[in-house]
């Protein structure tokens, strides 16, 4: 195995977010997942289609050419291709070369994102996309954002997973000394991690506080789930102290998800796909843009954070994490990482031994 193969911290066999379904059209849209330079399109039916950004003759960039009805042509000496990956047209000659594709991805639209699968495409299985329904369910109402951010993609699962940072860098919006001091649970799977925070008889932080619209203190919840690879769902709200919300009666609070599933596109850098989704004021779309703002803001804050703590990685390569109790929910969804990772290079090391001998006796 080679040894940017050994260094990968990212499964290929995944799922992974690659564009906002507004972000799609009848136009070409280069982006870089899991280190694989894609092009992206809609067909003229609307439905997604995903082609490896490298024309087969001259690897320019697909993604320099133009979109013609429902194929490709490359923008440098006017090869066409189909949505499947296969070169229709060539330049002066009528018998095309058999060799002249380009690969083709599974692609999937669900939950408003486009969903790709950069692995074996035999192994694409739709029902496997991580259940993000709040983000177009009519019960829901809500919006989000793309950010990119130059760290590595684990980092802000760590980051989602562990919100007692919302007391230290949100301290303005989310968070209060509540987040840090209240118990918490944590509780997985070999497929899931979930943290549950309960912060009971509480003054809310801002945010809350003008969200729930009542006066004096509250029952505050936080359930983070985390979907393998990348993917975490966080349950919040308030409701008034004592109206029976830790007991499953949230009747009288505020309800909202957190939609967050995080695309690495290198070893240090990830495309973080966010929503905040609500089941309060459903019809005020003016709620909805002021949500989406405000917790763009607190994700700016974030973003900083991440970037900091990425590039003190790389300028301290000889240290390593030190973990507290707050961590054990980004511990057990890197274990989950882990694992599947490290799956998916033992089921290739048979065949890179293999072909190592045949070389060796080639020779």
């Amino acid at each position: 195995m080679s040894s940017a193969a050994t260094k990968l911290s990212f499964p290929m066999n995944a799922w992974y977010a690659a564009a906002y379904d507004v972000e799609l059209r009848r136009a070409l849209l280069p982006r870089t997942v899991c280190n694989k330079k894609l092009v992206m399109y809609r067909r003229a039916d609307g439905t997604p289609a995903v082609l490896e950004d490298a024309c087969w003759h001259r690897l320019l960039p697909l993604s320099k050419g133009r979109l013609i009805g429902d194929e490709v042509e490359c923008g440098y000496h006017g090869l066409v291709y189909s949505p499947e990956g296969r070169c229709i047209s060539m330049p002066s000659q009528e018998k095309l070369n058999p060799s002249a594709c380009v690969r083709s991805f599974p692609v999937a639209e669900k939950h408003r994102f486009i969903w790709v699968w950069l692995g074996d495409s035999a192994l694409a299985d739709v029902s496997a996309i991580p259940d993000l329904h709040w983000n177009n369910d009519p019960a829901w109402a809500g919006d989000g954002k793309l950010l990119h951010v130059n760290c590595d993609y684990r980092l802000v699962v760590d980051n989602l997973m562990d919100l007692t940072h919302e007391t230290f860098v949100h301290n303005t919006s989310l968070g209060n000394r509540a987040v840090a001091e209240a118990p918490f649970t944590t509780t997985h799977s070999d497929t899931s991690a979930t943290v549950t925070r309960w912060m009971r008889d509480i003054e809310p932080p801002p945010f809350w506080a003008e969200q729930l619209r009542q006066p004096g203190k509250v029952d505050r919840w936080q359930i983070i789930n985390f979907q393998p690879p990348c993917t975490v769902t966080i349950d919040v709200g308030v409701a008034p102290a004592g109206s029976g919300a830790p007991e499953g009666d949230r009747s009288r609070g505020v309800n909202g998800y957190v939609l967050n599933t995080i695309t690495p596109e290198s070893e240090t850098s990830c495309h973080y796909f966010w929503a905040f989704c609500r089941n309060y004021r459903l019809s005020e779309q003016g709620v909805t843009q002021s949500l989406r703002e405000g917790v763009s803001r607190v994700f700016a804050e974030d973003e900083v954070i991440l970037e900091a703590q990425q590039q003190a990685l790389l300028d301290h390569p000889d240290k390593s994490f030190r973990n507290l109790n707050i961590d054990a929910g980004a511990v057990w969804a890197r274990r989950i990482i882990d694992r599947l990772v490290a799956a998916e290079q033992d089921a290739l090391r048979p065949a890179t031994a293999g072909a190592t001998q045949l070389s060796e006796e080639t020779v």
